[in-house]
């Protein structure tokens, strides 16, 4: 087996312990010393006046199409990320029964893309998983089994609540998506069908993974106006069924809505005297992204995307359409509300004919087509078959700070690679690193190095990575914590960041002095019951 020593690097650890200076030599795929070591070795890396870290591990990651057309995951791979947790937002790429392939494509579209190029056929998570294994992978790959998918197998994508035969189905469908490896369940309440469900379903799905000890990772039903009352929704699906809490890209969204920043805390302290447990990831920007369909109410998804294409096309439902988005409705989301149309920017498209909306905000896109704004994207969305995807703005870094000094807290992307993409796919995990340790000195680098690495792999079970430990998995960055920046830009996102200069997976060296060595020693990680 090939040997790797790593000489005189700065060790920060993982385990927020203090940093030292010590060589570590790498044998196949694992950590096999730490300290000071004379051997010989086939790669010698000189680390002196660098970090050594332990991988860093991505916690929301929307690579699951990309990881099968294009596996090396480069984006990811230059920020430090080793391992990556796909099955994020309730809506993803298995289950799929061929039944609903084509309309379940078109609804997952503006989140991850489509491709042409697939056969599929996979059918269920463990096939999915084999595939992935059989066409390798540059970082490390878990998947959280969706909601959205369990609930479109057992009842298809009704816009009503499940039935208790149907709750049955999905409790079976659960259990052998769990069984199969899944590291958790996800879901996106904001997502169709997702948003169908009531919090009894929840509940009954949830009661599965806690008898599996898998967290719920949810996106849940309002991250801005109704917050407080959506994590009261989720506290009560962690009381009745047991499970384990994982918030999605935790964060309040809307200006009126920042004098909450307070009481959501209150409630995340209340939660954890209760014995619940909560953790939540984070991406250190104050914009999201997602797909530009959430604007459109709820009810116009109902029955998948060609009926939401339908309704967009029927002058009646238009009108319906924007008298919700201008008034409201209780417990939904309403971006535009919060953002704006000037707030909503366009990231990528299906078809060549609009690829002239990309980084333009809503309303440019109005006086582009020289047509009302609600006309406008509305077109766009029709046209697009909803495959299109968007960033918008929400915060400030103070808020920011906030939660990810929380120790709830751990890093993630949340990148939706597709188009001109938010910067956060390229630039996350040097963000933290440059802006919010070196320049806002609102952390430590050993703090923010557990929230990356060692945090991450406790959450979701990740055994033997996420620390620099002898017998462990050998999942390494190398930086320079004196440059290490995020480059992109949300006019110019394709950027790579600054001052990474090697990332090891499993022993083999990927980025050597910044130069990429594609190779897939990533591994297809299955957390199987105890």
């Amino acid at each position: 087996m090939k040997k790797i020593l790593i000489k005189n690097g700065t060790i920060i650890n993982g385990n927020r312990e203090n940093r030292y200076i010590a060589d570590i030599l790498l044998t196949g795929d694992r950590i096999e010393k730490i300290g000071k070591i004379d051997k010989q070795a086939d790669i010698i890396i000189d680390a002196t006046g660098k970090i050594v870290s332990p991988g860093f591990i991505d916690t929301h990651s929307h690579s699951d199409l990309r990881v099968l057309i294009d596996p090396f995951i480069e984006p990811k791979i230059r920020q430090g990320i080793t391992t990556e947790i796909l099955g994020q937002d309730g809506i993803s790429m298995a289950p799929l029964p061929k039944e609903y392939v084509s309309s379940w494509r078109k609804n997952l579209a503006g989140l991850d893309g489509d491709s042409d190029d697939l056969s599929w056929d996979w059918e269920n998570t463990h096939n999915y998983l084999n595939l992935i294994s059989k066409t390798g992978c540059g970082p490390n790959q878990l998947y959280l089994v969706p909601h959205g998918n369990i609930r479109m197998e057992a009842m298809g994508l009704e816009a009503r609540p499940a039935t208790k035969e149907e709750l049955e189905k999905m409790k079976k469908i659960t259990r052998r998506e769990l069984e199969a490896g899944a590291a958790g369940v996800s879901t996106g309440l904001i997502y169709i069908p997702c948003a169908y469900s009531l919090t009894e379903e929840l509940v009954e799905i949830c009661k599965v993974a806690a008898e599996f000890d898998r967290p719920l990772v949810i996106h849940q039903r309002s991250e801005a106006d109704t917050m407080l009352d959506s994590m009261e929704e989720v506290i009560t699906i962690a009381k009745e069924s047991g499970v384990k809490i994982h918030f999605s890209h935790f964060k309040i969204c809307g200006k009126k809505n920042w004098n909450m920043i307070g009481d959501i805390e209150k409630l995340l302290d209340k939660s954890k005297e209760e014995g619940i447990i909560i953790s939540y990831d984070q991406y250190p920007y104050v914009a999201g992204s997602t797909m530009l369909g959430v604007i459109i109410p709820p009810w116009a998804h109902a029955g998948g995307t060609d009926k939401l294409v339908e309704r967009l096309g029927n002058k009646k439902d238009r009108i319906k359409m924007k008298e919700d988005i201008e008034k409201g409705i209780p417990g939904w989301d309403n971006f535009i509300d919060f953002a704006g149309f000037e707030g909503i920017y366009v990231t990528s498209v299906k078809t060549k004919a609009n690829e002239d909306c990309i980084g333009k905000n809503l309303l440019e896109i109005a006086d582009l087509r020289k047509k009302d704004k609600y006309d406008a994207v509305f077109d766009l969305l029709k046209e697009e078959e909803n495959a299109v995807g968007m960033y918008d703005y929400y915060g400030k870094d103070e808020h920011v700070v906030t939660f990810m000094t929380r120790e709830e807290s751990n890093i993630c992307t949340d990148g939706l690679l597709g188009g001109k993409p938010h910067p956060r796919v390229y630039g996350a995990f040097p963000r933290v690193i440059g802006k919010f340790v070196r320049e806002m000195k609102a952390m430590s680098l050993e703090e923010a190095i557990y929230k990356m690495t060692r945090k991450p792999a406790e959450t979701f079970k990740i055994k033997e990575r996420g620390l620099l430990k002898e017998g462990y998995f050998a999942d390494i960055v190398i930086f320079d914590e004196n440059t290490t920046i995020d480059k992109g830009t949300f006019v110019d996102p394709i950027q790579y960041p600054e001052g990474i200069s090697h990332v090891i997976v499993n022993g083999k060296v990927l980025i050597n002095n910044y130069i990429k060595n594609e190779k897939l020693p990533g591994k297809v990680i299955r957390i199987l019951k105890n």
